[in-house]
């Protein structure tokens, strides 16, 4: 029976920090140390009660060198769930410490940070992974193997996009309310689906912002194989009357050429499935997160044109 790797976890008393620990653990493997500010994190004993725990990162840090000063048992991947603002950061204590990182999206706020990233993993040979769980779906899989297949010279697809998931007040009060902490709501809600649909329908051609308030936004997206009309709200009133009527509170729609592409269940293993797919050596690197970044950083810096050509139906009444 081989080891367990070492793993330490940065952003412990966040909503997806869970998936990480679960992952670890059922990869086989142990959590030697987590960080966060806040202590909120009894989390950590349903899965590894005699990992260390820091508040701050100074320590932390401190921590992870003394492990590899010894040597016997140092720490060889640090998974990152913090604030989108600090992923960089993070890193780049991670990498300086001779470990992996496996951080959540965005890997960056801003394209040109991956340069930057990618000259530290030269220096330091070790690896940045990026979380990019939606490409393991089972049913994104079978849906860019359809597109793939199908290989129609020419053809676009037309895509609705639309996710609403109900925050309350907090949510503006926190980092995720803040732009220049979390790149907006279409990186902090939109990321992972703007990185799914590059990766089946191909590269960006354009890109308009229709409509971009501080709870939701709208905008038109063309790629080589896709026209995409998405809209995305974090306010409870856009969700539609069928979806509020039944005490839901998260609404998620693609369409593709008109039909609905289901894809609402088989999330629960995502992150396993991730993690299991890095230690095995095909994790998704900086490479594969760039156009989903260049994405969110080009709809964060537009001025919307406002409802002007092909724009998502849901935004006209918004």
């Amino acid at each position: 029976m081989k080891n367990p790797i070492q793993f330490g976890l940065i952003g412990a008393a966040g909503y997806i920090a869970p998936r990480h620990m679960k992952a670890i653990k059922e990869t086989g493997n142990n959590l030697l140390a987590a960080l966060d500010p806040f202590d909120s994190v009894g989390i950590i004993d349903s899965y590894f009660p005699d990992a260390a725990f820091f508040t701050e990162p100074e320590r932390f840090d401190r921590h992870m060198d003394k492990l590899r000063r010894k040597g016997d048992q140092p720490m060889e991947y640090v998974s990152i769930c913090s604030p989108n603002y600090l992923h960089d950061s993070h890193i780049r204590m991670v990498l300086r410490n001779q470990a992996h990182a496996i951080s959540e999206k965005p890997l960056v706020l801003n394209p040109w940070n991956l340069d930057a990233l990618a000259e530290i993993e030269k220096e330091t040979g070790r690896k940045i992974y990026n979380i990019l769980q939606l490409r393991h779906h089972h049913a994104v899989v079978s849906l860019k193997e359809k597109i793939d297949k199908a290989g129609i010279k020419d053809k676009k697809y037309d895509i609705d996009l639309t996710y609403i998931t109900s925050r309350g007040s907090w949510y503006f009060y926190s980092w995720k309310g803040d732009e220049e902490k979390s790149g907006g709501i279409a990186t902090n809600i939109g990321v992972h689906f703007f990185d799914m649909l590059s990766w089946i329908f191909g590269d960006v051609q354009k890109n308009i912002v229709h409509m971009a308030q501080e709870d939701k936004a709208a905008g038109y997206l063309e790629l080589e194989k896709a026209r995409v009309r998405w809209f995305l709200s974090v306010n409870r009133g856009d969700l539609p009357e069928n979806i509020s009527s039944k005490g839901q509170f998260t609404y998620r729609s693609i369409q593709v050429d008109g039909d609905e592409f289901e894809f609402s269940g088989g999330f629960t293993d995502l992150h396993t499935h991730t993690y299991q797919n890095i230690l095995d050596g095909k994790g998704f690197g900086i490479d594969c997160a760039r156009p989903s970044i260049a994405i969110v950083h080009d709809i964060r810096n537009q001025i919307p044109v406002g409802l002007k050509g092909d724009y998502h139906p849901m935004a006209k009444s918004r």
